[in-house]
């Protein structure tokens, strides 16, 4: 079974209209504002925006949305005063607004106030491509620079998870490399063998690789190099060895494709909607419907 739609993932949210209370690190963002004015009138979220006030009471303004739906935090260090309201237990989700992402990780990281549990934290973007009906996860692609080879698989495990959580059963993962073959002058494809020996048949995901783009997504590519496995043509998710080849990998995807995307951050106490500040109001209004499929309710 595939994944689930983002347009699944609008439909769930909008019928189980849960008013998660998000706390945003840097309200003073006018698509942040966009996204949370859509989602909070679909009974999805309450939002609390953290920041410099009377810039954010300007960007709600100037969008010319009403600032009942929200509440407003005077902070001039919104990224701690965001994780604070996750840890009381005033927030269910974490938001990424107008902030750099190393200030958002340094409060998240922060091993007695942050958000912390032990798991490597990982982004996971979902990815659709419409004319091939076809999605897929892709991390690490916002966090782990260059993951050694235990961070690697529970990067492997996060985002198997999630894949479960969307509807997959039992995920095919592929291990990323720019060859399905072994070499010494290619470490990546090592990692790749070492992530297999250490997950295959004690998972309840499939694990396949090293293997090229190509591979993971086209069934072609597949005959065509007369090669196969569960994970070939048919990838739940691709899980890359490092942040240059899963960061560049999905932005061109982003930007050259007829494509819908959104993303979020595993392995902390909730899930972080967590994309670029560059990201346009829809994207993140899928973020947030991603997020919220990871919560109870």
């Amino acid at each position: 079974m595939s994944l689930l739609s983002f347009d699944q993932l609008f439909a769930r949210a909008d019928e189980a209209r849960p008013c998660l209370p998000v706390a945003v690190a840097g309200g003073d963002d006018p698509t942040v504002i966009q996204a949370l004015a859509e989602t909070t009138r679909r009974g999805w979220t309450r939002p609390i925006l953290c920041g410099p006030a009377s810039r954010i009471e300007q960007v709600i303004a100037s969008e010319g949305i009403s600032a009942a739906a929200f509440e407003i935090i005077d902070s001039e260090h919104p990224a701690i005063s965001a994780v604070e309201l996750v840890r009381n237990g005033s927030a269910r989700l974490l938001m990424k607004g107008q902030i750099a992402t190393p200030d958002l990780m340094r409060a998240v990281l922060k091993s007695e106030s942050g958000l912390r549990t032990g798991r490597t934290i990982c982004q996971i973007v979902m990815m659709e491509i419409p004319k091939d009906d076809r999605r897929f996860l892709l991390a690490d692609t916002g966090i782990t620079i260059q993951p050694n080879v235990e961070q690697a698989i529970e990067i492997v495990e996060a985002t198997a998870s999630l894949a479960k959580s969307l509807g997959s059963e039992r995920p095919r993962i592929a291990i990323m490399a720019a060859s399905e073959k072994l070499s010494d002058a290619m470490p990546e494809t090592e990692l790749a063998e070492s992530i297999n020996e250490c997950l295959t048949n004690v998972c309840d995901f499939q694990v396949q690789g090293p293997l090229s783009f190509d591979l993971a997504y086209s069934s072609e590519a597949g005959q065509k190099k007369r090669l196969n496995g569960n994970a070939i043509g048919a990838a739940d998710a691709m899980v890359f060895p490092n942040l240059l080849s899963a960061n560049l990998t999905v932005k061109a995807i982003m930007y050259t494709a007829d494509c819908r995307f959104g993303g979020l951050l595993a392995g902390a106490a909730c899930p972080i909607v967590f994309m670029s500040r560059a990201d346009d109001t829809i994207t993140r209004i899928r973020s947030l419907a991603l997020a919220i499929s990871q919560t109870n309710g």
